[in-house]
């Protein structure tokens, strides 16, 4: 359909052409005299080209585009350079260039940047460099070039799309942050809790004397029957996770400010050699069981560059089944806006949980509401930790809740 809108709409411009022509030739003939003749004289180079610019192949053209910018940050510059190819040395005047893309977030940025118009002239390549600044974090998908040609006057116009289908991945910004180990805190006090031992009751690795307080289900009761001596099953201590993070992802205008928050903090136990299971809650469920090496955060970097703010479920039905399945004693909770749904829902799942921190996103100077306040202290009533914190405090967020 939209084919044939272009094919109807050039044979219109080349039946308006062709009137000019006839037009200017028919004045000539009937008025006479120099002048009218110069008229036409005068017009029909203009006409002759808009004529022939109207059977100039389009589709000989080919284009390439070279990414400058291996790896961008959000907020960073992003630069290509557009190589625009063609077989025949046709004479081209106004030529219109322009990055064609699918996202609403580069369309604005791009906005105003993106045109470029070039005087090709008698030439087969054409290069265009052209830059970006202030990208929006995001998945990008630069469909390709989109090149519009003009005669003169504008009476012949053509375009056509050029598919260089690329893709430019914009990271969310991190910032360095010094890793410490979350507390459980005991009726005697806190202690830094990296790591809870765990019987992994699965496979048994020996047998021992039996000691009071051991569970009977541990008895060896082969062993018993042979010798009459009670005897019980031992069974390797296995690690639990070192920390469960958590974030929702509630629409929200701090939204930005939550991701790169997360980024940060997954960072910074990677690179102190500590391990974490992640979960990102919206309107999909992204769960990633362990964050160790740096192969593993660049996985989770890619979820973070094109994760959106789509949470549409409750919180029961977002965090419910990972919260039970998890094995950890401390929780990280990172949200925009803390709820009492999500509070209770955190306590009725995560059964073997000791401690569990939550850390608000809120704007520099920001007043705390007092709906925002009564659900605060609903959850430091739950024992949780709750800490309101800013861009500008990222870089402390451990330190500051290890003093809590």
């Amino acid at each position: 359909m939209n084919r044939l809108k272009k094919i109807t709409g050039l044979s219109g411009r080349l039946i308006l052409v062709v009137f000019f022509l006839f037009l200017t030739f028919s004045f000539a003939m009937f008025q006479g005299g120099f002048v009218s003749w110069f008229i036409f004289y005068m017009a029909l180079p203009f006409i002759v080209y808009s004529i022939l610019l109207t059977f100039y192949p389009l589709q000989d053209v080919e284009a390439n585009r070279e990414i400058h910018t291996a790896q961008v940050r959000q907020g960073g510059d992003f630069s290509a350079t557009t190589t625009i190819y063609r077989k025949y040395p046709f004479p081209l005047l106004y030529t219109v260039v322009s990055e064609q893309t699918n996202s609403p977030s580069l369309n604005k940025r791009l906005a105003g940047q993106q045109q470029k118009m070039i005087v090709p002239g008698f030439r087969k390549k054409v290069s265009w460099t052209y830059a970006v600044e202030q990208m929006p974090r995001g998945e990008h998908v630069l469909e390709g070039v989109h090149l519009e040609i003009a005669d003169f006057f504008g009476w012949v116009k053509k375009s056509r799309l050029l598919p260089i289908q690329q893709t430019v991945l914009v990271y969310p910004n991190t910032v360095e942050i010094a890793y410490r180990p979350m507390e459980s805190r005991y009726d005697q006090g806190s202690t830094a809790a990296p790591f809870t031992l765990v019987k992994d009751t699965t496979m048994a690795s020996g047998i021992r004397d039996y000691q009071p307080g051991d569970r009977v289900s541990w008895i060896h009761w082969k062993s018993y029957a042979r010798t009459q001596t009670l005897r019980t099953k031992e069974f390797e201590d296995r690690q639990s996770q070192d920390l469960f993070l958590l974030d929702d992802r509630r629409n929200s205008e701090k939204f930005e400010s939550q991701v790169e928050l997360v980024a940060s903090i997954l960072q910074s136990i990677v690179r102190a050699n500590s391990s974490v299971a992640y979960l990102s809650v919206g309107h999909t469920r992204n769960y990633f069981p362990i964050i160790q090496t740096e192969e593993h955060l660049q996985r989770v970097m890619y979820h973070l560059a094109k994760v959106q703010d789509d949470l549409d479920k409750s919180a029961e039905q977002a965090i419910g089944r990972e919260l039970q399945r998890m094995n950890t004693s401390s929780l990280l909770y990172v949200t925009s806006e803390l709820s009492v749904d999500m509070v209770q829902a955190i306590r009725k799942n995560a059964k073997s949980l000791s401690n569990c921190t939550c850390l608000v996103i809120a704007n520099k100077g920001e007043p705390l509401s007092k709906k925002d306040e009564d659900v605060h202290q609903f959850a430091r009533s739950k024992g949780f930790i709750v800490r309101r914190v800013s861009p500008e405090n990222f870089a402390a967020v451990f330190t500051e809740v290890s003093r809590q």
